[in-house]
């Protein structure tokens, strides 16, 4: 704990350096990491790709930025990592506790990801506003035991304000889910908004929209 400590406080570059060389964590020269306590137990940030200040992550088996990847400030990133001594998720073996954010997508402030089981965030998609839930985890009533599912987010989606996103649910490239939505199921269906409480398909969105056409995430 004192060494992370110390790590984390020190300047990026000198910060990078250690990182790599005690952890093994693969890091660009160009990615950056603000003043936050990230520690899962693999690591790759490729180019461009950016932490910012005040996030956690912690408890999870692999994190991946992909290029110009984006986490903004104040987001809670935990999990449940494989491998342990716990009967916790005993029963699946095949289970990954990762955050993979595809090339120009972001994570922007003050959420909540679950990554007990696989969270998948596509290519130019955001996870926009604040205070958003992802819960890949919960309690199968039937089984009396803690069961996951991965959560996947498509490629060039939108995900409003203060959603609550459960494990198993996925939604398609090209989609918008509405700001204070619970997303519980699989759709399959793109150009869409999904919103509610549960989400449901709401309208067809037109499917040459310039949001899903960008070649950069940062949206002016």
């Amino acid at each position: 704990m004192l060494l992370k400590l110390f790590i984390t406080l020190l300047p990026w570059p000198i910060r990078r350096l250690f990182l790599g060389w005690i952890f093994g964590y693969q890091i660009h020269p160009s990615a950056r990491i603000g003043l936050s306590w990230i520690f899962p137990r693999k690591l790759q940030m490729n180019a461009k790709s950016r932490i910012g200040h005040f996030n956690i992550a912690v408890h999870l088996d692999s994190m991946t930025l992909d290029e110009n990847s984006v986490i903004g400030r104040g987001n809670w990133i935990t999990g449940f990592p494989s491998g342990t001594a716990s009967p916790h998720f005993r029963h699946q073996p095949d289970r990954e506790s990762s955050l993979e954010i595809g090339c120009h997508a972001a994570i922007t402030k003050n959420h909540h990801l679950d990554c007990t089981s696989r969270v998948a965030i596509g290519d130019f998609t955001t996870i926009a506003g604040y205070q958003s839930q992802f819960l890949s985890h919960s309690i199968d009533l039937r089984a009396g035991r803690q069961h996951s599912e991965p959560i996947t987010i498509g490629n060039y989606c939108f995900i409003g304000t203060n959603v609550v996103i459960l494990g198993g649910a996925r939604i398609p490239d090209r989609s918008v889910l509405g700001a204070k939505s619970l997303l519980q199921k699989d759709f399959d269906e793109q150009d869409c908004l999904y919103a509610g409480v549960p989400a449901e398909r709401k309208a067809k969105l037109p499917a040459d929209a310039a949001y899903f056409h960008r070649d950069r995430g940062f949206v002016i």
